[in-house]
């Protein structure tokens, strides 16, 4: 359970050669490092989820009170104008933001190389975003952090052999989501026309580990359980619930992250109304949620498809 470790060892000292062409780049160590040692203690001792998310709301107030950066706006996602949060509403919708993000990537990762998967195709996409807007140094993190994640898919997937396997751990899966939500806040907002991500794009870049945490907290509400209650009715449970293999699942559901990233590109290229694309956006999470919980039918196409027996289908359920 080394590969987060690894992974943050990297990013520090890529922070450390750049530091002079980065913002904040103390404050982001010191956090990244902090975040780390709480995901090594969780993996260890399996601690409180009460206490990960203090001290990731702790966390996120610091870096609120240093950097000025909130999510202060979503752009015209509702179509209605641009909706730009009052002052200390930033603050707790920046809170919550920053939190589910880093808790999105850290549930999505259940089976070997999807994490590392969805945020290879999520740099990729933001290293595309910045390097159309000429934005080289950020470009160029987006690729170092890519190059990072290839040799630890690698070893995660066994392709060095079984007994070489890394597993990234929540060290890293909390790491990453915490990089990525804040990159994507840097980058989303600001006046009108001074950002580099429209609001809603940012969604679609990142709509697998989002959707896949939204829809399942709301059915954990609904059967009257905790929102933090582990259970196996992921988005890759499923997969592998009607008859995929791990390593199909995998691809697939990268796939549709690379589907995600590629609309929310072309919706920023061609500048498609916001409200468009967000209300597009929400369809997609409600064919989700309901493809989630009518997997059954899927299961039949599935194992047609396959040529699977119901008993072996029924037995993986």
């Amino acid at each position: 359970m080394v590969g987060g470790i690894s992974i943050c060892i990297s990013v520090l000292y890529f922070i450390y050669v750049n530091a002079g062409h980065l913002m904040y780049p103390e404050l982001v160590a010191g956090c990244l490092t902090v975040l780390v040692l709480i995901g090594v203690a969780d993996d260890r001792f399996d601690i409180s989820f009460k206490l990960r998310m203090g001290i990731q709301a702790v966390l996120t107030l610091v870096m609120i009170h240093y950097t000025d950066m909130t999510l202060t706006h979503i752009g015209n996602a509702l179509g209605f104008g641009v909706w730009a949060f009052p002052p200390y509403v930033d603050v707790v919708v920046t809170l919550f933001a920053v939190i589910g993000a880093i808790n999105a990537f850290n549930m999505v990762d259940g089976i070997d190389g999807l994490l590392g998967g969805l945020t290879i195709v999520v740099f990729t996409s933001l290293g595309v975003i910045f390097y159309t807007h000429d934005l080289y140094q950020m470009s160029y993190f987006a690729a170092v952090l890519v190059v990072i994640l290839v040799p630890f898919v690698l070893f995660n997937l066994g392709y060095f052999g079984k007994v070489r396997k890394v597993f990234m751990g929540d060290a890293g899966s909390m790491m990453i989501g915490f990089i990525v939500i804040w990159v994507l806040i840097g980058g989303s907002q600001g006046q009108a026309g001074d950002y580099v991500i429209r609001p809603v794009t940012a969604l679609w870049l990142i709509a697998v580990p989002l959707i896949d945490m939204m829809a399942i907290m709301i059915r954990r509400i609904r059967k009257g359980h905790s929102p933090f209650h582990p259970d196996r009715e992921h988005f890759h449970h499923i997969m592998q619930r009607i008859g995929f293999s791990p390593r199909e699942s995998l691809v697939l559901i990268c796939l549709v992250q690379v589907s995600y990233s590629t609309v929310g590109l072309l919706g920023e290229y061609f500048n498609v109304p916001e409200y468009i694309m967000f209300y597009t956006i929400v369809g997609c999470f409600l064919f989700h949620t309901y493809w989630m919980t009518h997997s059954f039918k899927m299961a039949k196409i599935v194992r047609k498809w396959k040529k699977i027996e119901p008993s072996v289908v029924e037995e993986k359920a």
